[in-house]
């Protein structure tokens, strides 16, 4: 889960991309870099933390040029480090720097691959590396000074032969143009935004259509799945499948948690979604125990608040907000490390003790994963005075690692894994736990684009729609995964290797 945005414009990118980066911040906070292009030179600045903190006013001065890519990461597996931060770059063919959303669950036959039959070396162990290299591999094969639309087109084509997983990636080709392409199941999301200026259309490719308004862009489209956008350095836009076979089975846990509530993806609005998750949840509840003694409901913020609503408005029961919450404090989800995550709950939120003292709480969140947080939630409504403590999740019981980019933790730390939904409610210590029905989750979002058939829903069902994952693959990012490893895993030294890139070296830091 990062975020991803390419700009072309006639004006200098490196403000735009900045601002987009903010509003892409939710999709990861450990990294965050940018890459303009100006006269076929390349210039990057790159570094650990927010967006806010990487770049300095000497960096944005620096990164000329009106084509640029962004990114804000979220590490996935394993370590965490400067030497991660994206966007990669390759110096041949061309000059072609990459930012990658997505994780490939084939990266190491690809790294194999690339060393002894592509005689190509991977400096870290990132699937984003691999894919730029199998994408520079792919376009070296041309030996041509200019790459036409039509040669790029078919290198992506062969990239999706070569390629598993999801993958969403806008890649910049030094002196020639943008490119953004998707997998060929569009697990993750990718959309197009468009503006005149001056009889010029000038285009945006981000993660989420959020990041298009605040620049005054117009969603155009959905970068199809399978499909490959380019923009040349004429500022034409061509458009092609590139993909065999391909279909649209989006994550579903997008429009859980994911994705900003104001964003439209492949046609659904999350807002709507959300809306729908909630009365569904309403449904259930009334089916369950039509007599339930409910006195008020409180969502957990952020991200459960419009379901929130929405179930409160169904069950005519008032919705307060019960939980206050520092906003100076990351989303504790992706935060690395148990022990982190813990602290950071009791930083993050803080309870108004009347809306708990003496009432029958209901406690909404979009879902459970550790169940770390909900524990501790429930326990503050029992501390602030609460009566019972009855807690909802949108989604349903999370029961099995996510392989297509979001960091779900080893399975044995998922709460929902091998435990039924009574056990789950007595380790989290609530009164009564309700779940999401998966097929009222998957009938929310389908409602919104009836053309989607299905949904990347592994998370729930442990059925993965790449077909090609096994027990030993499991077993290999449950062993990256696991919050032991994590918190050995150190952020050893800083990201000043910028071989064929203009870099700001007085300010290597970032900080």
């Amino acid at each position: 889960m990062c975020g991803i945005v390419g700009i072309s414009s006639q004006k200098p990118v490196n403000t735009e991309l900045y601002d987009a980066l903010t509003v892409l911040q939710h999709r990861g906070q450990d990294a965050a870099g940018i890459v303009t292009c100006d006269e076929g030179h390349l210039f990057q600045k790159k570094g650990l933390g927010l967006v806010r903190s990487v770049f300095r006013s000497r960096d944005m001065e620096n990164l000329i040029g009106n084509f640029g890519i962004g990114h804000c990461r979220y590490p996935t597996a394993g370590a965490s480090g400067p030497a991660l931060a994206q966007p990669f770059y390759v110096n041949s063919p061309y000059g072609i720097s990459l930012a990658h959303n997505g994780n490939l669950v084939n990266s190491d036959k690809l790294r194999s691959e690339l060393y002894k039959a592509d005689k190509r070396h991977l400096n870290t162990d990132s699937d984003s590396e691999v894919i730029l290299n199998v994408l520079a591999h792919e376009l070296n094969k041309l030996d041509s000074l200019e790459p036409s639309a039509e040669d790029i087109f078919n290198s992506v084509a062969e990239l999706h032969k070569r390629c598993s997983g999801a993958y969403a990636c806008v890649a910049l080709i030094a002196g020639h143009g943008l490119l953004g392409f998707r997998d060929p199941l569009g697990i993750r999301p990718m959309v197009i935004g468009s503006r005149e200026r001056k009889g010029i259309t000038e285009y945006i490719i981000a993660s989420e259509s959020s990041a298009l308004s605040v620049l005054g862009f117009e969603l155009l489209d959905d970068v199809q799945p399978g499909e490959a956008v380019y923009i040349d350095s004429n500022y034409q836009m061509l458009r092609r499948q590139c993909a065999e076979n391909a279909r649209t089975v989006p994550c579903i846990f997008e429009h859980v948690y994911l994705a900003r509530p104001d964003s439209e993806i492949d046609g659904i609005h999350m807002y709507k979604t959300r809306l729908r998750q909630g009365y569904r949840l309403a449904d259930k509840i009334e089916r369950l125990r039509p007599d339930h003694d409910i006195d008020v409901i409180i969502p957990i913020p952020d991200t459960s608040r419009v379901a929130a609503q929405a179930l409160a408005e169904k069950l005519g029961i008032k919705l307060r907000e019960g939980l206050m919450k520092n906003r100076y404090i990351g989303r504790t989800f992706i935060m690395p490390g148990q022990a982190v995550r813990k602290k950071s709950v009791r930083q993050k939120l803080n309870a108004i003790g009347p809306e708990f003292a003496g009432r029958n709480v209901l406690l909404v969140d979009d879902s459970i994963v550790r169940g770390t947080t909900c524990t501790q939630i429930v326990q503050m409504a029992r501390d602030a005075g609460a009566n019972k403590v009855y807690f909802a999740s949108a989604a349903p019981p999370v029961r099995y690692p996510n392989v297509y980019g979001i960091d779900m933790p080893s399975a044995h730390e998922l709460i929902a894994h091998g435990r039924s939904e009574e056990e789950i409610a007595e380790l989290i210590g609530a009164d009564w736990l309700i779940y999401q029905d998966l097929e009222d989750l998957i009938a929310a979002s389908a409602e919104g684009n009836p053309e989607i058939k299905e949904f990347e829903c592994s998370v729930f069902t442990g059925e993965y729609v790449t077909g090609d994952i096994d027990e030993a693959y499991l077993g290999s990012i449950d062993d990256q995964r696991k919050d032991s490893v994590r918190s050995e895993a150190g952020n050893i030294g800083e990201e000043t290797s910028t071989v064929g890139l203009y870099n700001d070296a007085a300010d290597a830091r970032g900080q």
